[in-house]
């Protein structure tokens, strides 16, 4: 996933970052696109079903930074929105990673 995600940055705007989020009691966004008109945060999972405890990082972020678009990636193979976070197979999502496109 990193890798896409940097070769999407140096292809579309080079200028946007990419980093994790993490709060002192250690709860932890995987990773945090951010740029103009990008503010994405991605949690990734290796499982094949999405559970409530997996989006908690996302929901803790959101409080934070509400403007941002959540994703929530994982091994699964249904398109899901749960608790307004987006919940995508990582094969569609990185099909989507289109250089000059919006991050999906």
């Amino acid at each position: 996933m990193a890798q896409h995600l940097k070769a999407w940055i140096d292809l579309t705007d080079p200028i946007t970052s990419l980093s994790f989020w993490r709060t002192p009691s250690g709860t932890e966004v995987d990773f945090v696109a951010y740029g103009q008109g990008v503010f994405c945060a991605i949690e990734v999972k290796h499982s094949s079903s999405v559970r409530s405890k997996d989006l908690r990082p996302l929901k803790a972020f959101r409080k934070d930074y509400p403007e941002a678009r959540l994703r929530l990636v994982y091994r699964g193979t249904e398109r899901l929105e749960i608790d307004g976070i987006l919940c995508l197979p990582c094969d569609e999502y990185l099909k989507k990673i289109i250089p000059g496109s919006e991050l999906p």
